[in-house]
């Protein structure tokens, strides 16, 4: 039987988010049905902590709430994303089976009380997750208004590392089958460095606190275990599913963005009927639409293209971050509509009524304290209103002529410890260089290095550490057939196995990039060298290197410090492609001025003619034409290049768009 479209029972784009109404009384559920009609909402997530409620004892179980309840939104023309319920177990199972509860690298134990209070290798909650999984599966699976299996929620979002005993265990079944031998494993972690070498697997432990650095291949692939196992733990719940509703869409909801570094969602990505993520931006970042963008464009990287559901954001503050602050008038439709603008067929919220109890009753809802009378309650039915309008949107795509490289298994390489920095941030390396093309105006795709990149003129994989004959050998096709391909400091160092490439640093794109780095220079916190970038004085912080060329040439040079009249910035022609790196990390301004060189190199164009600063253009295509949307992140007016029919407010737009400060628009293209 084939599986059918995600969202083929919702019209137009989805638009909802969790409902939780086992926190509320029976009056007010019929409310909730009515104002979802009334907001436009037509897709919740439901039950995704519902275990507690629906069985409260070990084999007693309470489902006449719950049928209740999606007999309501069924009625009310809402589709249901249902969730397994097993996101938290409840107090009895940890209770009658405490050898389920995980255990951090220091060997305390984690209790109940929280929640997601278990250990993902444990056999014990597998058997008791996969059963209940089925419960539903087989309660519901037939119900018209299921529209999507909602697999536990955010998996490994507070519990990324287990150290118990089943951790260790399933750590060495998991390195048998990836080695096969102990002496295959002791040549990749490189055992014989500080009388290291294993003997047995039953030796072998996860990085558990050491005297000194732990080894550091070891680390590496513990962090590949751990994205590996709680794969393996969504892949046996979404098996129990398929088999009983064959035809059902699965998805589990993602992490995707600066934040996570616990799953490798590219991997992930291919398991899942639709790629679905949740994302909440930065309270304390003044540019956090930029980080919002980077979020959204990988989260399309990740689905390779392919349409997306935003499950989780917020509607206005959170309650986690250190000062949560609340959204901004506008704000929260341009948070929206942005994600759509990249490739999102339905923005959800967590959730639909903000809570009156618990840990989360500061964090905003759709339905907020203050009720219906509230500016958060106006802007969701105006949300609502919008994704009605923009119907016409969905199934459309984001082309882009621009890759930015961003790679999970790099991410836990380039942050291990004895490093020669060892203050490094990946994810927001490789956003600094999301954030140049963001205000150049041009639009790009972030993607896995083993991504196609035949579609891209440049290609640009910052800090890409870990480079093995994969990777390389798909990043160097982008110079072979005429592209453009940029890598910066710290590139290329090691293969799979945190191995150096011998014989001079950038290793493995040494040759590419016609250069050999004798020797690292980072530098120190505070420090800076002046550079001479395209005539113009500029700056590097944080790293240089001691480079000399090898068939390429010098863009750029340091103009004082030890390594003065040496390159920092290096071009090298290979043909009709050109391959660069930049051995100093450029602040800002410095990028931008890269970024415009690569642009013109590769015959790039903005989205907009002519980009002004805070407003942010996007292009969606399809079988429906062509959508451009765009966002003020500013607090004045501006007139942008638009001609065709506005969809927000069914305005013609002929030769220039107005849009208010802080406002959006979505302009239906003239053919």
């Amino acid at each position: 039987m084939t599986v059918r479209g995600w969202n083929d029972l919702v019209d137009g784009l989805a638009y909802g988010g969790d409902y939780n109404p086992e926190q509320w009384p029976r009056e007010v559920w019929d409310d909730d049905v009515r104002l979802m009609r009334e907001a436009g909402v037509n897709l919740v997530s439901l039950a995704i902590f519902s275990w507690a409620t629906i069985e409260p004892l070990e084999g007693q179980f309470d489902w006449a709430w719950l049928d209740e309840v999606i007999e309501k939104l069924d009625a009310g023309g809402v589709r249901i994303a249902l969730a397994t319920a097993t996101a938290s177990p409840p107090p009895w199972l940890t209770a009658t089976h405490p050898e389920i509860l995980p255990v951090t690298r220091e060997g305390v134990v984690l209790h109940q009380g929280g929640r997601q209070a278990y250990r993902i290798s444990s056999p014990v909650y597998r058997e008791y997750a996969t059963a209940m999984t089925r419960r539903m599966a087989e309660r519901y699976g037939s119900h018209p208004a299921l529209a999507l299996w909602h697999v536990d929620n955010e998996i490994g979002c507070h519990i990324p590392d287990d150290f118990s005993p089943d951790a260790t265990e399933a750590f060495r079944g998991w390195l048998q089958r990836r080695y096969g031998t102990l002496e295959a494993l002791n040549e990749a972690w490189g055992t014989a460095f500080w009388s290291q070498r294993y003997g047995s697997f039953e030796h072998v432990l996860p990085p558990l606190p050491a005297p000194t650095f732990p080894n550091p291949t070891q680390q590496l692939d513990w962090r590949r275990y751990t994205s590996d196992v709680h794969k393996e733990y969504y892949l046996a719940l979404r098996a129990v599913l398929r088999e009983v509703t064959p035809e059902v869409p699965i998805t589990t909801n993602f992490m995707i963005g600066t934040g996570n570094r616990h799953a490798d969602y590219a991997d992930w990505a291919p398991e899942t009927d639709v790629v679905a993520n949740d994302h909440y931006t930065r309270s304390h970042d003044p540019e956090r639409h930029v980080e919002l963008a980077f979020a959204a464009d990988l989260t399309r990287g990740v689905a390779a293209g392919d349409p997306w559901l935003l499950m989780e954001h917020s509607t206005s503050a959170v309650n986690w971050q250190p000062r949560n602050r609340a959204k901004d008038p506008g704000e929260m439709v341009r948070n929206s509509l942005s994600h759509v603008a990249r490739g999102a067929d339905g923005v959800m919220f967590f959730q639909w009524r903000q809570s009156r109890a618990g840990a989360e009753k500061f964090h905003s809802g759709m339905v907020p304290h203050a009720g219906t009378d509230s500016a958060v309650w106006r802007n969701t039915v105006e949300l609502g209103e919008h994704l009605q309008r923009l119907a016409p949107v969905r199934g459309s795509r984001v082309a882009s002529s621009v890759a930015v490289v961003f790679d999970y298994t790099n991410l836990w390489a380039v942050e291990l410890d004895s490093h020669p920095t060892n203050d490094l941030s990946y994810p927001d390396l490789v956003l600094d260089w999301h954030r140049a093309f963001f205000h150049e105006g041009v639009q790009v795709d972030v993607v896995p290095p083993q991504a196609d990149l035949s579609g891209y003129d440049l290609v640009v994989a910052p800090n890409l550490y870990l480079a093995d004959d994969e990777r390389v050998a798909n990043l160097t096709g982008v110079v072979e057939r005429g592209g453009v391909f940029a890598t910066t400091w710290f590139s290329g160092i090691v293969d799979a196995h945190d191995h150096i490439h011998l014989g001079g640093h950038p290793g493995a794109f040494a040759d590419l990039l016609g250069i050999r780095t004798e020797e690292f220079c980072p530098l120190q916190q505070g420090e800076r060298v002046g550079v001479l970038l395209d005539g113009v004085d500029a700056e590097g912080v944080r790293w240089t290197e001691r480079t000399e060329l090898r068939g390429a040439s010098a863009h750029a040079t340091y103009t004082d410090g030890v390594l003065v009249g040496l390159p920092a910035v290096t071009d090298h022609a290979v043909g009709d492609g050109h391959a660069w790196y930049v051995g100093t990390d450029l602040p800002g301004e410095g990028k931008r001025a890269l970024v415009r060189t690569w642009l013109a190199q590769a015959g790039i164009e903005p989205v907009l003619a002519d980009p002004q600063p805070g407003v942010e253009a996007v292009r969606r295509s399809g079988e429906g034409g062509s959508f451009l949307f765009v966002f003020n992140h500013t607090r004045g007016e501006v007139r942008v290049p638009a001609t065709g029919t506005e969809l927000l407010t069914g305005a013609r737009v002929s030769g220039a768009l107005t849009l208010p400060g802080g406002g959006s628009a979505v302009v239906h293209e003239d053919a």
